[in-house]
């Protein structure tokens, strides 16, 4: 059996899934309040700034992938309206349980469903607009989710993949010590889990930088691929275009 990374650990690749998988069933219910503490609320921002940079219009169909709770999902939905759809997913039933409530009690109704990146239960051309947020790093088999992603767009749809990347030189001593040393005790004092965050910042560590990500994208089969630092680096959107 093949081996792959969890964090800065080699295990194998069957043991990943069961690891990344417990990590999600773990903060599922504290998700949302963390990632307010963790990014100090700039999640929000990113992830609007994602949704304007899609151009998603009235009429269009859009796939959530790594969904979660909903963020991105509500916010597609209310762009493309009564006559489009917006489909959210993600490999993790709790996450996407509490996602789907979330929605509910906004009274945004969504085709909800579990499934895998790497292998979309969904015909070839179907979706205008791809979006994943924070998710990618943790695939397995991160070209396989990105040709796939590539293979249900549309000739011309976008890809949106919104990602921890590689932070600007200056600032990667600050960043490390806040990643190692506080990330984990919010973790525990919110979530009542530290490992799971210390995961976090190690996966963010070993997720490939802003132009490996770009080179593995057009290998994927985007013909452009545009990329969008955020926050010194913190974050980037890269946005793919399948020709």
């Amino acid at each position: 059996m093949s081996s792959t990374h969890f964090g800065f650990e080699t295990v194998e690749e069957a043991e990943k899934a069961r690891r990344v998988r417990g990590v999600f069933d773990s903060v599922a219910s504290k998700y949302d309040v963390m990632n307010d503490l963790m990014s100090m609320g700039l999640h929000r921002a990113w992830k609007a700034y994602t949704v304007a940079v899609s151009g998603a219009r009235e009429g269009q169909r859009v796939l959530d992938i790594a969904g979660g709770t909903g963020d991105l999902a509500a916010a597609f939905a209310k762009r493309v309206g009564s006559a489009g759809c917006v489909v959210h997913t993600d490999i993790n039933e709790a996450m996407l349980r509490v996602g789907r409530d979330r929605l509910l009690d906004q009274g945004v109704v969504l085709p909800t469903s579990i499934c895998d990146a790497e292998t979309l239960p969904f015909a070839p051309n179907s979706f205008d607009i791809v979006s994943v947020a924070f998710g990618l790093r943790n695939m397995t088999h991160k070209d396989k989710a990105l040709a796939e992603m590539c293979r249900v767009l549309k000739p011309g749809g976008k890809l949106l993949v919104l990602e921890f990347s590689k932070v600007a030189r200056p600032l990667e001593k600050a960043y490390d010590w806040y990643s190692f040393n506080v990330l984990p005790r919010l973790g525990q004092w919110i979530a009542g889990d530290a490992q799971s965050y210390r995961y976090l910042a190690e996966s963010i560590r070993m997720h490939p930088g802003q132009q490996e990500l770009k080179g593995m994208m057009k290998t994927a089969g985007f013909g452009h691929v545009d990329v969008h630092n955020l926050t010194a680096g913190v974050v980037a959107l890269h946005v793919g275009i399948k020709c």
